[in-house]
């Protein structure tokens, strides 16, 4: 009777092996097919259920030009996820009582930084991380010059008609500021402290920094010239050594560019979300605490989409996958198009990236983004 139990669970999980061969096979036909339709120069996906990462896989080129194909491994600027490290980083520092959210970002930065129409409103992190100080990215965001008052004529274009706190706009400008508020509060050069604290204690291949990564590693990112169906490829490794060598701790954070400039690969990057669906830890890595978690996933203000809402650099959607409201955040660069987002409740989640298509968009999320990720759930959660 022993043997006989024994045969049956050793065929059951047979079974369940084979199904699992079975639907990852279907869903890398679905995926070439949507990479096809999409005309993507690349494809790089993982899924996460039960705890641990059940898929990964890569479509197409990293290198287009010499016909490269793209490996598990290699890295991707993933533009505007990158906000999640920042923010991470940032409620580390809370956690630890170096700073506060409702801290007044001019006395954090060292220079005014005040909305002129409401010039008795401080700006603080808080909003910041949210969204909602009224700072814009009309004047530009990758250098301080352009908010600071001494050194811009132009710096009040970096602000919106409405008070400090009252309203959501997406901006850039405000994430490279907590990048600088990171080194000014930490004493750590940006791209180190996200590495020291973050990247390393979850032991995954990725930097802000080009100069600390493999360049062969590197994904390359294109658009799609589509009046004679070429792709241009962007400048988006360039060398910082120039940079580095005239850096001002607290005012040059912007070079790493806190706002979007990691480069990490789909099935790391699946790992770093792990620790947001976990709570902040994985295995016995602590990363946060469970209350910085909620915060960063919580529902802080509407976003210029319907249904969608704002925490702190984590939003929820119901826009990425019918019937289903998702947490997390998507990126969106030079031609590149990233996607983190998982179910808060369920447990499992998808991070999609692609480094080049033809950008069709017909609801929030490029065509491409909702496909792949219909189709991952399909095959390895429904």
């Amino acid at each position: 009777m022993k043997k006989f139990v024994k045969t049956l669970l050793g065929c059951a999980a047979m079974m369940l092996a084979v199904a699992c061969t079975s639907r990852a096979g279907i869903a890398e036909a679905e995926l070439s097919q949507i990479v096809e339709k999409n005309e993507a120069v690349g494809l790089a996906v993982a899924v996460v259920k039960d705890g641990g990462i059940v898929y990964t896989n890569t479509f197409g080129y990293k290198d287009w030009e010499n016909k490269v194909l793209w490996e598990d491994g290699d890295v991707l600027r993933i533009a505007s996820i990158s906000k999640s490290f920042t923010a991470t980083s940032v409620l580390q520092l809370v956690e630890a009582g170096r700073l506060s959210l409702d801290a007044d970002v001019s006395e954090l930065m060292g220079f005014v930084i005040r909305n002129p129409k409401f010039p008795d409103t401080p700006i603080t992190v808080r909003m910041l991380l949210s969204h909602t100080s009224s700072m814009s990215d009309a004047n530009g965001y990758f250098t301080f010059d352009n908010l600071n008052r001494e050194t811009s004529p132009t710096w009040e274009k970096a602000w919106n008609d409405w008070e400090p706190g009252s309203k959501y706009q997406y901006c850039n400008l405000g994430f490279n500021t907590l990048g600088a508020i990171v080194e000014k509060v930490s004493g750590e050069r940006f791209d180190e402290y996200v590495h020291n604290h973050v990247l390393a204690p979850l032991g995954v291949y990725a930097n802000h920094n080009v100069h600390f990564l493999d360049s062969t590693r590197f994904v390359g990112i294109y658009t799609l010239d589509k009046a004679n169906s070429t792709y241009r490829k962007s400048d988006a490794y360039p060398s910082i050594e120039e940079g580095l060598a005239n850096y001002r701790m607290g005012y040059s954070a912007t070079l790493f560019s806190p706002t979007g400039g990691l480069k990490i690969s789909a099935a790391d990057l699946a790992k770093v979300m792990m620790m947001h669906m976990n709570m902040g830890t994985i295995g016995n890595v602590k990363i946060l605490s469970p209350q910085s978690c909620e915060l960063m996933q919580s529902e802080i203000t509407t976003t210029n989409y319907e249904g969608e809402r704002y925490g702190m650099a984590l939003l929820r959607t119901n826009d990425l996958l019918a019937g289903h409201r998702l947490v997390g955040h998507d990126g969106l660069a030079l031609g590149a198009h990233t996607a983190m987002f998982w179910d808060k409740d369920e447990k499992w989640g998808f991070v999609v990236m692609t480094n080049g298509c033809n950008a069709k968009t017909d609801k929030v999320f490029a065509n491409i983004l909702c496909e792949s990720v219909e189709c991952l759930y399909r095959n390895f959660i429904e």
